[in-house]
């Protein structure tokens, strides 16, 4: 079977990885791919949002399976228009329409959704840019802190958790009143907080069955001990200890399957992933938001532990034959740890020559992120840079195995956390 795989980033190196290894793969293309994709595909130099080239590659390269990693194309609606395509009545695509990718498209459709089918999650109220007066004048009523997040797509730090009255009325000033994150914050949801420890939660459907797969919990703040602003991500473990048996159980019960027969009864199309972003509050579940792909670096740590056949369990999500295909799931303990560009958040340099790519280390994984391959060799080429998957019989192993390999790769300025999964650890 010929694949393309969509998107550059750590989970289109893990899927690819991972899909590499199936017999059914002919052929593997990415697009665009990066350095790390480039060693075990052919990456095709087309951006995720050219839905025309990426088109005609499909026919050029007799393409079968199409897998969309991030979600900015499903937003936009590629799958429509690869489906409007007569010539390509018979490609398989796993990944969401643009009606069921508002889920994440849309923090208040999503909202919506969970009241409508009785999903459990925070309370909330949503403003738009003509309401600021009123927004403003509603947070004077609600309980500190809480939660102000943009409705649109924003790169993953478009949600800012505010301790106080005169911080979160100044936040939402920047949001609504000056366009913090451009169009995604033209509507601003105002969220209570809910205290807890957060992890996702990850289900595969092809719109009439479903299957779990691992679950994860990352690190999003770029300091230690949770501190600092949002990153897209600095680390994941999976499983996670405290997510297993009755609470998984409540999540299976008050969530996905609410969630999926929700998608059905509002005649809904989708076939991929969904990943649920929970919050465990003293035992039970809330959904924080829904994704409509895999997360990153959650894959880093999902993916690996999936020892049924991805193709097969891909082909199946589009053919809607996917009660028919067993999951597996390895029992090792699987930790991520990724590296940044100095500066990241913020601003940050590229072009940094990446050194100690060339070891090898059993039990242990780069994936690549934010790289690309030049004439001097592999350089940085983003904030988030790679991922270092360890894999043991526990998160201890599984750390010691991630961040012995971190500490043989270095260029200028790298920057890591220290402490994934230490909590975690502290409460085994």
């Amino acid at each position: 079977m010929n694949i393309l795989v969509i998107g550059s980033g750590g989970r289109e190196h893990t899927l690819a990885w991972k899909l590499n290894q199936s017999i059914s793969c002919s052929n593997l293309y990415v697009a665009p791919g990066n350095a790390g994709t480039a060693g075990i595909a052919q990456n095709v130099d087309i951006g995720v949002g050219d839905f025309e080239k990426i088109r005609n590659f499909i026919k050029e390269k007799d393409i079968e399976l199409v897998v969309v990693g991030p979600e900015a194309p499903l937003v936009d609606g590629i799958r429509e228009y690869l489906q409007s395509d007569d010539e390509l009545e018979n490609l398989r695509i796993v990944g969401p329409g643009k009606e069921g990718a508002q889920l994440e498209g849309s923090k208040d459709y999503a909202k919506q959704f969970m009241i409508k089918h009785g999903i459990p999650t925070a309370e909330s109220r949503t403003f738009s840019k003509d309401e600021l007066a009123g927004a403003k004048k509603y947070l004077k009523t609600v309980k500190m802190p809480i939660v102000l997040k943009a409705d649109g797509l924003a790169a993953g730090k478009g949600v800012i958790i505010c301790p106080k009255l005169n911080i979160a009325t100044k936040t939402l000033d920047k949001m609504l009143g000056k366009g913090m994150f451009g169009a995604a914050s033209d509507k601003v949801v105002i969220e209570e907080f809910l205290a807890g420890i957060e992890l996702s939660v990850f289900v595969l459907t092809d719109g009439i069955s479903y299957k779990i797969l691992p679950e994860a919990k990352d690190y999003k703040p770029i300091g230690e001990n949770n501190t600092g602003p949002n990153t897209g991500g600095m680390g994941s473990v999976s499983p996670v200890n405290f997510a297993q048996g009755d609470f998984l159980k409540k999540v299976e019960e008050r969530i996905i399957v609410p969630t999926v027969n929700g998608l059905k009864s509002d005649n809904i199309d989708y076939q991929g992933f969904i990943f649920i972003g929970l919050m465990n509050v003293k035992g039970d579940p809330y959904v924080i938001e829904y994704n409509v792909r895999m997360g990153d670096p959650e894959s880093e740590v999902v993916i690996p532990r999936i020892k049924s056949d991805l193709v097969e369990l891909m082909a199946a999500t589009a053919d809607r034959t996917l009660s028919e295909i067993e999951l597996k799931i390895d029992g090792k303990t699987a930790s991520t740890v990724v590296m940044v560009a100095g500066g990241y958040p913020e601003d940050y340099e590229k072009g940094d020559k990446i050194n100690g790519l060339e070891i090898k280390q059993e039990n242990t994984i780069i994936f690549h992120a934010g790289t690309k391959m030049v004439d001097e060799g592999i350089v940085t080429n983003g904030g988030r840079v790679l991922a270092i998957t360890g894999l043991g019989d526990n998160m201890s192993e599984a750390l010691d195995n991630s961040y012995e390999l971190v500490s043989k790769i270095h260029w200028d300025d790298v920057y890591f956390r220290k402490d994934i999964g230490h909590d975690l650890m502290l409460l085994e």
